[in-house]
């Protein structure tokens, strides 16, 4: 086809020659004739020469898009025949589409020609040059050659040779994201596209687009935080980069120090300390927290405040006018410094000098006056003593016939071993001897323990240690009236009581008038309070399934006297937070009381902790604190700090912290780490769905990292269950490092072709600040999906979680969606199913008699060393024993600690275990006669 085509267009252009020569021939005959039939004359006038063809268009380059052919067009003028050249061969005439026209200034001849060029024909064409064209005009003048005009299939690839990547980057620094497009003709063009909105450095000088096409953000913004994508277009198609996502973080900076605080120490050597904090500015978007030190402390001293003293009495003055004569002191031996007390007493003294011998002598209506006004005042004192022995008499009378309903046979179930007297014959009803207060052993009448009694029962005192009248009776309620208020006060039908405590019961109702009963209005969170009267036989609160407890031991409480006390774990929303600095907190804020409550020994508070212990060396510095009335937050020990001045001991376990304190109030305990190594807080990492069948395309996924404490875990699950939530497994255990690094979440093999996540992002973290500080609770995570139709019911996927350059953990996920998913809600680790107050010796799992015994045999102090010190050691409370050694009976507060330790097991052979090894024989026969070790 192409030598048949060449030929073909040879001919045509010879044809075209040999034209012109025709018309030149006859032209020259013709003017031969007219010369041989005129004259010619002379001279003839100059005809005016033609020019060269001018070309007022000349073909321009194109490209072939897809299949489409390209047009090439040409125009000049003069011309009297005008053809393009494709190759350096002619175009054949009949693909030319020609047009003439007359050029009204010139009157020349415009010829104007077009061609069409197919894709066909360029892909034919052999060889390293592309397929060109050029167009040829003739005139009489001459020929002439336009630019040669170039025909390309346009195409542009698919793959980028380099896309622009992800990165991270700090405040007001330079970021280069590099792009190169993918091949084409023509060259593409790229655009960048921030969030999807075009850049234009013209409008944001802040960008630069480079000729290589990398773009320039000359300093980082926070509002530079973004997904960038590179775009390449030409005219044939329009390519996308993957999304680079550029996260703008800021560093930490520590603010200004605070003022030093005062001197911890009242008296001699102490420290004070200041503090700055990590906001200046604060870490935002993963950036580096502070370096350095968040506390500062130095030593300080304190001068010791001295008290006042007393001089000698000076001698005495000489014998006044009077009758008297005196003497003084100053208080200067030594004077009240450094804000001592001032001596107490008077300074001056007086007394009679004669010995009631005055030299004075009375006038006698003076006498007179004087002795009647002692006979008078002899009456009156009279009449005072018979009315306030009535008044006793009947207040007495009012005590023995009070308004307590059934309170005989309500307090005398299950008492101690005791002896049973018969009521006397002539008033059965109301005993007229009143009760012995002294007897160990309670002597009760019939009122008090209502049996039959036969006509034949022997009238004396019948042994009560192994008669079944010590049956327990159901629990009954005594209701006590005041002048204000009205209470009750739910006992144990089995709990034992002396005469004296039924006296104590029997003054409650008349506390409205001698100020006997304390109470304490509480606002109450349902599952985070509790709250008991308790009186000196001591009791037990807990709120259940969080960890929290109160062990108040007997004898705590002053005899006779009822408090209404309470337990509350504080809502995070509604507190502030006891850390500051790098402190992270690790327990519940508990408030316990009632505050400025007079305790006759130490309480022990029972807290979970989330703190990771089981190191070999110690990674955690922990202090307990107290907040005061203020709201403002105070140290009351660090651990392995403490001095004789501490007023609390902390006995310290894996998953809990034990508190022996003697004042009530909120407490928390938080912890920093211990360089050189950093310390871990352990994380629970709860899963949950929505319970109810879904019904839409869209279903939400959500993981909480909460503090692996009971309490934690419950407050998810309550808010869940609120939100219609229900947790899909168990929680998973995660060890979060002080290291400064964010917690990851991330979503993985999810079946595309059911299935779409809607998080634009490859992952979501939350701040590691967020998570230590502890400021924000529950932190959570929601990961958004969207099946492709109704019918799909079946999801699987796996949702990793792990902290960045540290641990993890993986949920292996399958669920039906449209089915009602079951509760799962499991029992926090660390929690027992106990009762939420117990009262009275019911509380303890140790008998007063065998603590009692314990206590004797121990308190003395051993030369072998054989006493209350070798149970500490024995038991593991022997960090600081010299808390111990302050309290009147040390062994007595070691097995309240131990009660503490030991209520969720109720196991006495760790006790009896750690007699045996001290050689305490005797106290073990005790326990095994008296108890149920």
């Amino acid at each position: 086809m192409r030598p048949l085509r060449m030929q073909r267009d040879q001919i045509a252009g010879s044809l075209v020659l040999l034209l012109l020569v025709c018309e030149s021939v006859v032209s020259g005959t013709e003017s031969s004739d007219y010369s041989e039939s005129e004259v010619l004359p002379d001279s003839f006038p100059s005809a005016p020469a033609e020019p060269l063809p001018e070309f007022l268009l000349e073909p321009e380059d194109a490209f072939i898009v897809k299949n489409r052919p390209v047009q090439l067009r040409c125009r000049a003028s003069p011309a009297t025949q005008i053809y393009f050249k494709c190759n350096g061969e002619w175009v054949n005439q009949n693909d030319h589409v020609t047009r003439e026209s007359l050029d009204q200034v010139t009157g020349l001849v415009v010829r104007e020609v077009d061609i069409s060029v197919s894709r066909t024909q360029v892909e034919e064409l052999f060889g390293l040059e592309d397929y060109w064209c050029q167009c040829v005009a003739w005139s009489s003048a001459g020929t002439t050659k336009s630019n040669r005009a170039y025909v390309r299939i346009a195409y542009l690839r698919k793959n980028f040779e380099q896309e622009p990547l992800g990165r991270e980057a700090r405040l007001e620094q330079e970021v280069l994201l590099q792009c190169r497009p993918p091949d084409g003709m023509p060259a593409a063009e790229v655009d960048w596209l921030k969030n999807e909105d075009v850049i234009d450095p013209s409008q944001d000088s802040n960008f630069l687009i480079t000729i290589d096409h990398d773009l320039i953000i000359k300093q980082a913004r926070l509002s530079d935080t973004a997904n960038y994508t590179c775009v390449a277009r030409n005219v044939v198609a329009r390519r996308r980069s993957s999304t680079a996502t550029l996260i703008v973080y800021v560093s930490g900076g520590w603010s200004s120090w605070t003022e030093w605080s005062e001197c911890n120490a009242r008296c001699g050597r102490g420290w004070q300390r200041r503090t700055r904090s990590c906001t200046n500015p604060a870490p935002l978007n993963g950036g580096i927290f502070c370096e350095g030190p968040p506390v500062q402390r130095v030593t300080c001293t304190t001068l010791c405040p001295v008290d006042g003293g007393w001089t000698e009495w000076a001698k005495w003055s000489a014998c006044g006018t009077e009758c008297t004569h005196w003497r003084s002191r100053e208080c200067q031996a030594p004077p009240p410094i450094n804000g001592g007390k001032h001596c107490s007493g008077s300074m001056m003294e007086s007394k009679n000098c004669t010995e009631g011998l005055c030299a004075r002598t009375l006038s006698p209506g003076m006498g007179v006056a004087v002795y009647t006004g002692l006979v008078v005042a002899l009456l009156l004192t009279v009449v005072m003593a018979l009315g306030v022995g009535v008044l006793a008499y009947r207040r007495r009378c009012r005590h023995l016939h009070g308004d307590i309903a059934d309170s005989s046979s309500a307090l005398t179930a299950a008492f101690h071993p005791g002896n049973y007297k018969p009521p006397r014959q002539d008033n059965p009803l109301h005993p007229s001897a009143p009760p012995d207060l002294t007897a160990t052993a309670g002597a009760f009448r019939s009122p008090l323990f209502s049996l039959p009694q036969g006509i034949n029962d022997n009238p004396h005192k019948i042994p009560m240690t192994t008669s079944p009248l010590l049956d327990a009776l159901p629990s009954l309620k005594i209701k006590v009236y005041n002048s204000s208020t009205l209470s009750s006060l739910e006992l144990p039908a089995d709990m034992g009581l002396g005469d004296g405590e039924i006296l104590s019961l029997k003054s409650v109702g008349t506390m409205g008038r001698e100020r006997e009963f304390h109470s304490h209005t509480l606002s109450r969170e349902p599952g985070l309070s509790t709250s008991a009267t308790l009186g000196h036989l001591g009791g037990r609160l807990t709120i259940s399934n969080t960890g929290v407890s109160l062990l108040v031991p007997p004898g705590t409480i002053p005899q006779g006297k009822f408090y209404e006390m309470y337990l509350i774990i504080n809502k995070w929303d509604k507190t502030t937070l006891p850390s500051e600095g790098s402190q992270t907190v690790l327990s519940p804020v508990v408030s316990c009381g009632p505050s400025g409550m007079l305790l006759n020994r130490p309480v022990v508070l029972t807290l979970p902790h989330c703190a990771q212990l089981d190191t070999p060396t110690p990674d955690w510095t922990l202090t307990l604190k107290t907040q005061t009335h203020q709201g403002a937050w105070e140290e009351v020990l660090t651990v392995g700090e403490e001095t004789l001045s501490s007023p609390c001991y902390l006995q310290l376990e894996e998953e809990c912290c034990h508190v022996l304190m003697e004042q009530l109030g909120t407490y928390g305990l938080v912890g920093q780490s211990c360089p050189p190594r950093p310390a871990c807080k352990r994380l629970q990492l709860a899963l949950f769905a929505p319970r109810a069948p879904c019904l839409s395309l869209d279903y939400s996924l959500r993981i909480y990292s909460i503090h692996d404490t009971p309490h934690a875990l419950k407050e998810v699950l309550d808010l869940e269950r609120s939100l219609g939530g229900v947790l899909l497994e168990d929680p998973k255990l995660l060890l979060f490092k002080d290291s400064y690094h964010n917690l990851r979440l991330s979503i993985h093999d999810i079946p595309h072709n059911h299935w779409r996540s809607k998080l634009l992002a490859k992952y979501q973290e939350i701040p590691f600040y967020h998570i230590w500080s502890g400021s924000q609770r529950p932190l959570h995570c929601a990961f958004s999906l969207e099946r492709a139709s109704l019918a799909v019911s079946q999801l699987a996927c796996k949702i990793c979680v792990r902290q960045v350059e540290g641990e993890g953990q993986i949920f292996q996920l399958r669920t039906d969606i449209q089915e009602t998913l079951p509760p799962h809600s499991p029992l926090p680790s660390g929690s027992t199913c106990l009762p939420s107050s117990q009262v009275g010796p019911y509380a303890f799992r140790l008998p007063n008699s065998i603590r009692q015994k314990i206590c004797a045999s121990l308190d003395a102090p051993s030369a072998r060393g054989c006493d209350w010190r070798l149970l500490a050691h024995s038991l593991g409370f022997d960090r600081y024993l010299n808390y111990f050694a302050t309290k009147p009976s040390p062994t007595g507060v070691l097995l309240d600690l131990w009660e503490a330790c030991h209520q969720g097991d109720a196991d006495l052979v760790s006790l009896a275990t750690a007699l045996e090894e001290m050689g305490k024989s005797e106290v073990l026969v005790v326990m095994t006669t008296d108890g149920d070790c």
